[in-house]
């Protein structure tokens, strides 16, 4: 592996960062058998990933990696994410320094550890002001609980924000965010990724496969995984299915599997830091390690910016962030008694 900075925190990554969402994950998601999920945290640092990411809402993601860290801690660059509901108790979640200051200590225990290298807002939440959130960041970093803040799937706008916060108040800046990122999503170039570069923040690419439609096994007119495309409209999108079937021949001339193409391209992004891996059974994860050394040349990368020009996104992915400007009726609509004009 050759270890990238994570920013400019000082602290060095691997290309490949695995991502344990699937792991200790119910079994129509991922996989539910912990030693299982053990062996293959096992074989990932085994092979030089040095960067674990999760989150405490992923079922029991966190119990999973706090066991397979035992013995090798001071190893490990250890990424967790907060803010997903966790329960039915409305301050369950969220970005409130009640909830943070709570949260933390859970993610602690779950993963057997004193510390958390990245913390990370999962979500921003736009019921609570950014300075509250970030203060009470601050405070878990000088209280040595957390080395590293970030954030994830945040618009570039709120990004600046967030780094003018910081400045004007003296408290400590994102480091760090984690964006979907894919030959099929590639909207991040536009503001995100510029972003993140001026601010020296590390960049952490989640969806390199693009959730799997581009390991190759998704093709148009076929529903070879009906499970998949029943629980998200990306399997079903034609734009992105055709801009698959014009990759799978490229990739085929190159003499490149479809993950390690699509893999190869996300790490070649000088904005981004490390691309998120998810296996959930140790053959996919030994597969996507072969690929580890793909570089792709001019060439081929120009072929690929005409199939999915730089900036854009072939589709709408599901997990897009939308704001509550978008989301809340009420925000982009005048209540019925003020429309009138005359």
């Amino acid at each position: 592996m050759r270890y990238r900075n994570l920013g400019r925190t000082g602290i060095r990554v691997s290309p490949y960062a695995l991502g344990a969402m699937m792991l200790g994950a119910p079994a129509q998601f991922g996989n539910p058998d912990h030693d299982d999920s053990i062996r293959i945290i096992h074989r990932a640092l085994d092979a030089g990933i040095n960067l674990i990411d999760t989150a405490d809402r992923y079922a029991d993601s966190e119990v999973v990696v706090g066991k397979a860290i035992k013995g090798r801690r001071d190893d490990i660059v250890l990424a967790t994410k907060f803010s997903g509901a966790m329960g039915d108790d409305p301050n369950r979640r969220g970005t409130s320094r009640r909830w943070i200051m709570k949260a933390v200590e859970h993610s602690l225990r779950r993963l057997q550890t004193d510390y958390i290298d990245l913390y990370q807002i999962h979500r921003l939440d736009p019921d609570t002001d950014l300075e509250e959130t970030l203060s009470a960041l601050s405070d878990l970093i000088h209280a040595g609980k957390v080395r590293a803040i970030g954030s994830s799937t945040t618009p570039a706008s709120d990004l600046v924000e967030a780094h003018w916060i910081a400045e004007r108040r003296g408290l400590e800046r994102l480091r760090s965010e984690q964006p979907p990122y894919s030959i099929l999503n590639r909207g991040i170039e536009t503001e995100v990724l510029p972003v993140a570069q001026r601010f020296g923040m590390g960049v952490l690419a989640w969806g390199p496969l693009a959730q799997g439609m581009l390991t190759g096994r998704v093709r148009k007119g076929r529903r070879t995984d009906a499970r998949r495309a029943d629980l998200m409209k990306v399997f079903s999108d034609e734009r992105r299915l055709d801009a698959v079937e014009q990759l799978i021949p490229l990739a085929a001339d190159a003499g490149l599997s479809m993950p390690h193409l699509a893999m190869a391209f996300c790490i070649t992004h000088p904005g981004v830091t490390s691309a998120i891996i998810g296996p959930h059974s140790m053959s996919q994860l030994d597969d996507l390690l072969s690929g580890v050394d793909v570089t792709l040349d001019d060439d081929l990368l120009d072929r690929i910016d005409e199939i999915v020009p730089p900036g854009t996104d072939a589709g709408r992915l599901d997990q897009a962030y939308l704001p509550p400007a978008l989301q809340q009726v009420p925000l982009r609509r005048r209540p019925l008694t003020d429309r009138s004009v005359a």
